[in-house]
């Protein structure tokens, strides 16, 4: 987890400084937070995560999986030369659309 704070805290293009300065705090207790010398109590990590615009959830063990591809998925669609978000359900053109067929139809 430090190293994704770290990353997004550089993501916005900010300094240990500048964001102890929004979050009010000094610069050597972000760069312990990032280094893991300081455990932070969890209302200062909820307000440095959702400072950096994100935040903490708590998720089934079992849907693990499957968010971390919907956040690698997100990470890559915002990489430069992506083009709009992609429907989590949206059907890419090398996939063959299928159709269920159900018992009720004709």
């Amino acid at each position: 987890m430090r190293e994704q704070l770290r990353e997004a805290r550089s993501n916005k293009g900010w300094s240990q400084r500048d964001l102890g300065q929004r979050l009010g705090l000094p610069q050597m207790h972000v760069s312990g937070i990032e280094s893991g010398k300081i455990v932070p109590r969890f209302d200062t990590l909820l307000d440095y995560v959702r400072g950096l615009d994100h935040d903490l959830v708590l998720v089934p063990r079992s849907l693990g999986p499957a968010v971390l591809a919907l956040i690698r998925e997100h990470k890559a669609s915002n990489k430069p030369g992506r083009e709009g978000e992609r429907s989590l359900y949206a059907v890419s053109e090398d996939e063959p659309e299928t159709r269920e067929s159900r018992s009720d139809e004709i």
